[in-house]
């Protein structure tokens, strides 16, 4: 939580990984330089890991990821430290989905949603529900996931944009790729939560 933080970003790691993962704290990272407070968390429990890891069956119930996020959320709200900052989300690959379930679910509490590498279609029809201005990043490489979220960026009603990153694949693992990623997602969450923070100190 960096000094005189005005928002929050919550990340939801993809299927298989944690609040380890190398690409997310490297996207934290970058939010945190730019004065971003930013929460990284396991969306399964020790023992829930062990049943995905023999499964692969929990990192695909997109309605259990969100509630573990949605009861995130709401302890934020419970933190003297943080319950006045606005909320986004950032989700990579199934956790894209759980963003979206949960922006849906509380929608007067997030402000704004980014995707990396998402399915975003796994939030069925959930999306026409989002009102939060939401970005979906995508591998230039990543054919068929692009255009999954064509499809599901058409489902929107919000806000919304697809940025394609020329060169990349699912993973974002080619050089410069995951800077792209960040400096997409800082700039959208600059434009949506920023300005929601400046509302409510007008206020």
């Amino acid at each position: 939580m960096p000094e005189a933080a005005r928002c929050i970003i919550v990340f939801a790691h993809g299927s298989g990984s944690s609040r380890h993962s190398r690409r997310n704290r490297y996207v934290a990272g970058v939010l945190q330089t730019a004065g971003y407070a930013t929460l990284l968390m396991d969306l399964l429990t020790p023992r829930g890991e062990i049943v995905d890891e023999k499964t692969a069956v929990l990192r695909f119930d997109i309605e259990l990821l969100a509630h573990r996020l949605i009861d995130a959320t709401w302890w934020l709200q419970d933190q003297s430290q943080t319950a006045k900052l606005p909320i986004g989300y950032f989700g990579a690959s199934t956790g894209a989905a759980a963003a979206l379930v949960a922006a849906a679910d509380i929608r007067e509490l997030i402000s704004a949603v980014v995707s990396r590498g998402g399915g975003p279609d796994l939030a069925g029809d959930v999306l026409h529900k989002v009102i939060a201005p939401t970005l979906l990043i995508v591998g230039g490489d990543d054919t068929h996931v692009i255009e999954l979220n064509r499809k599901a960026l058409a489902l929107l009603p919000t806000e919304k944009k697809l940025e394609i990153v020329p060169g990349a694949s699912h993973l974002f693992e080619e050089p410069g790729a995951l800077e792209f990623v960040a400096e997409f997602a800082k700039n959208w969450f600059d434009t949506y939560l920023s300005s929601t923070a400046q509302s409510r100190e007008a206020a």
